[in-house]
């Protein structure tokens, strides 16, 4: 599938190709639609999250589930109902706090996974083909840096601008 990212006679002036902001947005775009069409269904990507989650940090409370995956947790307990009626993840009470339950990935959940993963990695590779593995992986690099900056960090908008943008 080779469309370009922008529809037909798309043409954004200068000021706009220039916003990263811009471009992330309608990357962000394609990667939705390409993820979404490797895995058939638009469940899916929340169900290899929470497995992933699952698989690497052992059994969680589903509100540490949601915390650790940064979702909503409305969305979490009916991809997690799904998954456990799928016997992909199962609900046992929580032995720090019984009033409240905690999630485990089953044998079957980490089969799903690993076949989930495949599907991702194909996902991936359509995404960034013109790319090369140094360029992806500086890519990532420099988007984990922008995630990963503390919200004490982020900058404040100037004060007294005017319309021209100066002070």
């Amino acid at each position: 599938m080779d469309e370009p990212l922008l529809k037909p006679g798309v043409d954004p002036p200068v000021r706009v190709w220039r916003l990263t902001s811009w471009l992330l947005h309608h990357v962000n775009a394609r990667a939705n639609r390409v993820v979404t069409q490797h895995f058939g269904r638009p469940g899916w990507r929340m169900w290899y999250a929470i497995l992933a989650g699952l698989d690497q940090y052992g059994t969680l409370s589903q509100a540490e589930i949601c915390r650790r995956l940064g979702i909503d947790r409305g969305d979490a307990v009916s991809v997690l109902n799904e998954l456990e009626a799928a016997g992909l993840a199962r609900r046992l009470p929580d032995p720090k706090d019984a009033r409240r339950n905690a999630v485990d990935i089953t044998p079957e959940g980490k089969e799903v996974l690993f076949e989930l993963d495949v599907v991702v990695d194909a996902a991936q590779d359509e995404l960034l083909r013109q790319l090369t593995v140094e360029e992806r992986s500086q890519l990532n690099a420099l988007l984990r840096k922008l995630i990963e900056r503390p919200a004490t960090e982020e900058a404040t908008p100037p004060k007294n601008r005017t319309r021209a943008g100066k002070s």
